[in-house]
């Protein structure tokens, strides 16, 4: 079995006296997808601007390849909650952002996103503004912009939680045939137990604060994954409400 890409071994934050994160200790592999589940308020996007370096933790290590990550080094390509596009710049300028920032010049950052519009399903809408578009393909075209950094690591925030409950379904769907096809290693926040199930291989659940992993727990699934709905992924459905509501009771596994 192969080394960790991520591993956070007893990560601890504080605000104002206030313990948010208690000894979160967790992994995920190259390849791997992985998502934290848990209560609103428990956390979780604390754990993401740890990694991306928007705030530093009171104790614990967060490792790189096996390696601790240094002040400077951010691996990591984030997509937030909401698809944070500029208004005032099309969807091709939207999604070559990132690279723009990195120091790859316009023309260069417009050559790697252009074969990439037809697989996220917008091809045709490169000169198009983001008002222009539905909510799911603004959602395609700021993971295109995520993606497209080709850092080695993708950090999701709750990306479909604004969405309508048929969008949302239809882009997790999206996201898994999509993964499938890339096999990014990924690290999701979510509150939806369907959706965690849906696309992970494996689920951390975490308690409310202070934080910590109240289970870690494996999505037998296999790949392609079935659809929603399977006595299977019913199954594991239950470990994570049992988990998610009766915190108490709970051995990490």
């Amino acid at each position: 079995m192969s080394a960790p890409r991520l591993e956070l071994r007893g990560l601890r934050k504080r605000f104002d006296g206030l313990d948010v994160l208690a000894d979160i200790s967790l992994f995920v592999r190259p390849g791997e997808f992985v998502s934290i589940l848990g209560p609103s308020g428990a956390g979780k996007s604390t754990i993401f601007k740890l990694l991306t370096g928007g705030l530093r933790a009171d104790g614990g290590d967060i490792l790189f390849d096996g390696a601790a990550l240094a002040p400077g080094r951010r691996p990591f390509a984030f997509m937030p909650q909401r698809d944070a596009l500029m208004p005032w710049r099309r969807i091709v300028d939207n999604t070559t952002l990132g690279l723009e920032v990195q120091g790859v010049p316009r023309k260069a950052a417009r050559r790697r996103v252009a074969p990439l519009f037809a697989e996220f399903g917008l091809d045709g809408f490169e000169r198009h503004y983001p008002a222009q578009l539905s909510g799911g393909m603004r959602q395609r075209a700021a993971l295109l912009r995520t993606v497209v950094q080709q850092r080695d690591m993708l950090l999701l925030d709750e990306p479909f939680g604004a969405l309508d409950a048929l969008t949302r379904a239809a882009m997790q769907r999206w996201l898994q045939r999509i993964w499938e096809r890339h096999r990014w290693t990924a690290l999701l926040i979510t509150h939806d137990v369907r959706e965690a199930v849906f696309l992970s291989d494996r689920i951390y659940v975490l308690s409310g604060r202070p934080a910590r992993v109240l289970a870690e727990i494996a999505v037998p699934l296999g790949h392609p994954r079935p659809d929603f709905g399977t006595p299977e992924a019913a199954a594991v459905e239950s470990r994570l409400l049992q988990a998610l509501l009766n915190p108490q009771s709970q051995d990490r596994t």
